[in-house]
């Protein structure tokens, strides 16, 4: 998905998930504020996240497998925008 690096990275993240795991639930939260003055606080207010996606293409994966299919829907922005990225993936129906 070709999303304009000008849009607010949280938009970014969305629409990246939302189009590669077609999720039946998903929350992006920014988390930037908690860590303002921090490492890896660049100032834009745009640094550090948080996902919880419930997804079927996660059915019978482990946690690692399941975050490396978030981490390669967002390879780029974590190499250049997102400092941290906390994620919780589960697959329909889990607790």
């Amino acid at each position: 998905m070709n999303q304009p690096a000008t849009a607010p990275i949280v938009d970014q993240i969305t629409a990246r998930l939302t189009d590669v795991l077609e999720p039946s639930r998903l929350d992006v939260t920014n988390d930037s504020h908690h860590h303002a003055g921090h490492m890896g606080d660049d100032g834009t207010g745009e640094t550090h996240f948080s996902v919880a996606i419930e997804s079927p293409r996660f059915a019978g994966l482990s946690r690692v497998a399941r975050q490396r299919l978030v981490n390669q829907a967002l390879a780029d922005l974590l190499a250049t925008r997102i400092h941290a990225l906390a994620i919780k993936a589960r697959a329909p129906g889990e607790a």
